[in-house]
């Protein structure tokens, strides 16, 4: 089974239940493990928040936020398009510390993030624009 979906939004957080509302499709028919599907929806939401509050910090509302979800067999893959600054995903992992000596409320998204995907990665792409790109297998 292979299924696509695709969304545009604005870079504005109010968007964030019509992006997990979307996403909903991505679950027809269900995934049987109900905590693969709330890390799916997890991973989806953190990835739209980060790139809300600190790709786009600078930019208008009106930059445009693309989001793909991909449904194979084994795992679901999210891409989301920004076009914000570089950002080194790995380095900031490093420098993040864990959950538990982290008070400073900040960073622990991509912690999450880091633990639940299978793969994380925020790459750029042929035009000019960086893409956080998550697999998650169930």
């Amino acid at each position: 089974m292979n299924k696509k979906i695709y969304l545009k939004v604005n870079t504005d957080l109010t968007a964030s239940p019509q992006v997990l509302s979307w996403f909903e499709q991505m679950n027809q028919p269900p995934i049987p493990d109900k905590q693969i599907w709330w890390q799916c929806q997890t991973l989806l939401m953190e990835g739209f928040t980060n790139i809300v509050e600190h790709a786009h910090i600078n930019l208008p509302i009106e930059t445009p936020i693309e989001i793909e979800a991909v449904r194979f067999d084994e795992y679901i893959e999210i891409r989301i398009c920004s076009q914000g600054e570089p950002f080194d995903l790995e380095q900031k992992l490093r420098q993040t510390t864990e959950f538990e000596e982290n008070d400073q409320g900040r960073g622990r998204g991509l912690k999450i993030m880091s633990t639940i995907a299978d793969k994380l990665s925020y790459e750029p792409t042929v035009d000019n624009r960086y893409c956080l790109f998550i697999i998650k297998y169930y």
